[in-house]
């Protein structure tokens, strides 16, 4: 378990009171989670009941007003449970965030409170079909008409896409904008909303039991008062926000690289393989010493990171190294770490199967890492 500078008694009471109940009401339902594909909607109320739904929320609508470092404690004990919980990450820390800073007051009043209790479930839609990372050239379009905004489109590999009943979709209010992103505006689209529907529900490799779905917008009819911000804005408002959404991803992969090596060490140190036990070898002593200090060095930088971001300091560059650098230690981490398991660690019922399954796919959202290296070259003067 990471210890970061800023936790206090308080916090470690938080994160002490989330395990239990994270123990209760998870970890002991997560394989049948992976094998219904789906995370009950029941689990979403209780983390509601329990203050564990963006605390971060001002009182006056509901919740706890506590800062990020509350949210770094929930992401990752909820990784630590498995990866498939990334999407309360996202609703508390990333989509929310959107309404929190963009919304008006009376926008603020009438969802934040239910996202609070978790009988609003958000998502974002940014990603279509043939975009991807390249969020200026996306193709739904939303045309005004008269007070409403006439929305059409599709977007894929929606996190909470099944589950979500208040979604934040970036589209194009002017279509014909002379600077592309500058056409890009958010709404915020609500589940029961005519001409709103959502696909199949996508079979992924991995994070069985996270639902990621395809959503199609079909003349949907949209109040111009869910436009979140101002028209024309929507598209510097993500690359503002994405800073909190790459660091998210940072530290899931943080943890979960952590809680590998931690159940590899337990493995080799209680298997034998010609008369004495695997973690005997130098070999895998060599491997595991290699694992833990790229583990340590992983901590330690984002430590500094999660410190500056809840200081409010922009740390664009260093947030896009972390998540680029972390999450492809983590990915090289769950091949060794299964290696080392042996024809065990291919098998469903080891964890290390399930980490080796989940893991790819955090170098691939959020911004791939290939994007994330091309930020780092711009901002370092290339």
């Amino acid at each position: 378990m990471t210890k970061y500078n800023f936790e206090s008694i308080e916090h470690e009471l938080f994160r002490k009171s989330l395990r239990k109940f994270l123990a209760e009401e998870a970890e002991v339902h997560y394989e049948q989670w992976e094998k219904d594909r789906l995370i009950p909607l029941v689990f979403w109320r209780k983390l509601g009941e329990m203050g564990y739904l963006c605390p971060q929320v001002e009182e006056q609508y509901g919740g706890l007003d506590l800062d990020f470092s509350f949210g770094v404690i929930i992401q990752e004990e909820l990784e630590r449970i498995g990866s498939s919980l990334i999407g309360v990450g996202l609703h508390n820390d990333i989509v929310v965030p959107y309404i929190e800073a963009f919304g008006t007051i009376a926008q603020k009043s009438r969802w934040l409170p239910k996202c609070v209790t978790g009988e609003f479930i958000t998502a974002i839609a940014m990603t279509e079909p043939g975009t991807e990372s390249d969020l200026a050239n996306i193709q739904t379009t939303a045309i005004r008409d008269g007070d409403h905004y006439i929305v059409n489109g599709q977007k894929t590999f929606i996190t909470n896409g099944i589950h979500t009943n208040l979604v934040v979709v970036a589209v194009k209010t002017n279509p014909n904008a002379e600077k592309k992103h500058r056409g890009v505006s958010l709404l915020v689209i609500e589940g029961d909303t005519p001409g709103f529907t959502k696909g199949r529900k996508l079979e992924k490799v991995g994070m069985h039991a996270q639902d990621t779905a395809e959503l199609y917008f079909d003349d949907c009819r949209v109040p111009v008062g869910n436009l979140l911000g101002e028209e024309g804005k929507g598209f510097s408002y993500m690359m503002e926000k994405l800073q909190q959404e790459r660091l998210i991803v940072a530290i899931a992969a943080q943890t979960a690289a952590e809680d590998m090596l931690s159940l590899t060490i337990d493995y080799v140190k209680s298997r034998q393989a010609f008369g004495k036990h695997i973690s005997d070898f130098q070999n895998t002593q060599f491997m595991i010493a290699e694992m833990a200090t790229k583990i340590e060095l992983g901590k330690s930088f984002l430590n500094s990171l999660i410190e500056d971001h809840i200081a409010g300091k922009d740390v664009v560059t260093k947030v896009s190294m972390a998540k680029y650098w972390i999450t492809e230690n983590a990915r090289e981490l769950s091949a060794q770490c299964m290696q080392l398991h042996g024809g065990y660690g291919y098998m469903e019922e080891y964890k290390i199967a399930r980490r080796f399954r989940d893991i790819p796919v955090m170098s691939i959202y959020a911004g791939t890492n290939e994007v994330m290296k091309m930020i780092i070259a711009k901002n370092i003067g290339l």
